[in-house]
């Protein structure tokens, strides 16, 4: 059995993944989310090195709230892996530097649970490009940007997808779940 490597991000009403200086402050984290639960369903996170740099070993000051310390040990919990072209030396993460596909084909006939593609925006935009992510779990926010970093930026074919499940959040965070139709993707240049 293969694991899956699963999209899972927030986007702005307008389609954004950042705002126009990077900001996520926008992304809303509602306990009825069950966050935990789809932590469970993965072992390992997927990082571009920018992403990697900002958010593989962040950790919330000493001062911020219990909930927020566990989320963040939860996720760093999970093996690491950051696709990079650049020279790295981190005995916690391993590297992907080249030949993209056939790592991740290797990597999904391990055993283990899923994978959690986590970004950023170039390495996402490889991943649809190349027909590797299995899952699209995309939480639309309602919040309208205007402007920033778009999710689909470099789609050159139709992708697509069939719808497999929704969920409506509390805060209004609408998640829906979609998987490549007939299990192909046609969003490759």
């Amino acid at each position: 059995m293969s694991r899956n490597i699963i999209l899972d991000l927030a986007v702005s009403l307008d389609g954004y993944i950042e705002g126009p200086n990077g900001e996520t402050d926008w992304c809303i984290l509602d306990e009825d989310m069950d966050f935990y639960g789809f932590l469970e369903t993965i072992d390992a996170i997927f990082y571009g090195r920018v992403s990697y740099e900002a958010w593989g070993n962040f950790y919330p000051d000493e001062n911020a709230a219990e909930e927020e310390h566990k989320f963040w040990q939860a996720i760093h919990n999970k093996k690491k892996y950051v696709f990079t072209r650049q020279a790295g030396n981190d005995d916690r993460v391993h590297f992907i530097r080249s030949d993209v596909e056939r790592e991740v084909a290797k990597l999904k006939s391990m055993e283990g649970k899923d994978i959690w593609l986590y970004g950023g925006a170039g390495l996402i935009q490889t991943f649809i490009r190349s027909g590797l992510i299995d899952r699209y779990r995309i939480s639309v926010h309602p919040i309208v940007l205007g402007s920033g970093k778009p999710l689909f930026e470099e789609v050159k074919t139709p992708l697509e997808l069939k719808l497999t499940g929704t969920n409506t959040f509390r805060s209004g965070v609408v998640q829906l779940i979609y998987e490549p139709l007939n299990g192909k993707v046609s969003g490759g240049e």
